[in-house]
């Protein structure tokens, strides 16, 4: 039998215990061992929980118990869950975690001190809920050299999104109505500004080079200043507009950022709307391959955490590799990437505009007082320095 301890019971944390509870007799059977939940940490007593008789409110409960052989981390933030997390490995008990922000943060640190002590530091929910990205990373892809990867990493974006481009509605009224059906958090900043994604992104990335990409060198862009009307130029273009997390090496430079994007229709991403969250990968040998399902939510996180509690348990003793080393990977300013934009200006700019940006195709959409166009492919630098010139009401990258 192998003891479990989970750390944390609220959203994630109950759902791995229930995903353990229910799924026991496959979760034994691909274990090779039968794995029992024997503490939870939490600051709270849960009266009438089924489970409630396994709150314990003293992390050395668990950390001093030899039989505890694997933690599920599901607190979430830096602390306390650094410091659990690290003495937990310091001690040769692997750890599972959906914490994007610590392993963002901390990854590289806590996985070499996860295999100097014959452990694991394994973190598949973090990134895409329960969605497999991290394991086929490290596993499937190996013989790859990935030089990009992009994807919707956000599930409230991606709703939000949705609703505007289906209903005509504004950005406001629809976050409004995301908190009240629990999509959107009541600060809904680190959604919608981008910065859920970029700590992805900065894990994915760092898997991608095999070294530390940190999310705070990662230029980051939300939704906020997406429009109806925006929604209303792209409807005319056959396009759509997703909050995008990339990667991309180009020339022996990594180029991230996570921004607004107009894609074509015909476009992978193009089709993954509501909650759900998808992932592109391209290697130099297989090309493009794509990952999709839902990318949040108590049972899918739980599901992918209690995946690495398997692997864990398969594994004990030993070390399951992870290409992610300790130092920085120095990014390249996106200033000199290359790519096209779609910009909004108001009428009476029109010749000033084309005069400035030169070549240019004109977009319709019936939007009263405004003139719109997308640019030639130029680089970010020089499109800021024109725009700045023009006066523009908006500008939205094309991908």
């Amino acid at each position: 039998m192998i003891q479990v301890a989970v750390m944390g019971y609220g959203t994630v944390g109950s759902g791995v215990v229930e995903v353990i509870e229910k799924n026991k007799e496959e979760i034994n059977k691909k274990s090779g061992e039968e794995i029992s939940i024997k503490y939870i940490l939490d600051l709270r007593d849960f009266p009438g929980d089924p489970y409630g008789d396994k709150v314990v409110h003293d992390v050395e409960q668990i950390l001093n118990d030899p039989e505890i052989k694997i933690i599920c981390e599901t607190m979430g933030g830096l602390k306390p869950a650094y410091d659990f997390t690290k003495r937990a490995l310091l001690m040769g008990k692997s750890v599972c975690t959906s914490n994007k922000e610590l392993v963002a943060a901390h990854g590289p640190e806590l996985i070499a001190i996860a295999h100097e002590n014959k452990c694991n530091y394994l973190f598949e929910a973090s990134v895409g809920g329960g969605i497999p990205i991290i394991r086929p990373l490290n596993y499937s892809l190996t013989a790859e050299k990935i030089d990009a990867i992009t994807g919707i990493l956000n599930g409230t974006t991606n709703y939000i999104l949705t609703k505007m481009e289906r209903e005509g509605a504004d950005f406001e009224s629809v976050l409004k109505e995301a908190q009240e059906k629990g999509y959107a958090e009541k600060n809904p900043e680190a959604d919608v500004e981008g910065y859920d994604a970029c700590r992805k992104i900065a894990i994915l990335s760092s898997l991608m080079c095999g070294r530390h990409v940190r999310y705070e060198d990662i230029y980051t862009e939300g939704i906020t200043k997406i429009t109806a009307a925006d929604f209303a130029y792209a409807g005319a273009m056959g396009k759509t507009i997703k909050l995008l997390a990339q990667s991309k090496e180009e020339d022996g430079k990594l180029y991230a950022m996570v921004a607004p994007f107009m894609i074509d229709g015909e476009h992978p991403l193009s089709m993954v709307n509501d909650v759900f969250n998808a992932v592109c990968v391209h290697g130099n040998m297989l090309g493009d391959s794509m990952y999709y399902g839902r990318g949040a939510g108590k049972l899918p996180t739980a599901s992918a955490v209690v995946s690495d509690v398997v692997d864990c348990a398969r594994h004990l003793g030993k070390v399951i590799m992870c290409f992610w080393e300790e130092g920085n990977v120095a990014l390249t300013g996106i200033e000199q990437a290359k790519r096209r934009f779609f910009v909004r200006v108001a009428q009476e700019n029109e010749r000033k505009a084309l005069e400035i940006f030169g070549k240019a195709s004109v977009v319709e959409a019936g939007v009263p007082g405004e003139f719109a166009f997308v640019t030639e492919v130029m680089p970010e630098k020089e499109f800021n320095e024109k725009a700045n010139e023009t006066g523009i009401i908006s500008r939205i990258r094309m991908e």
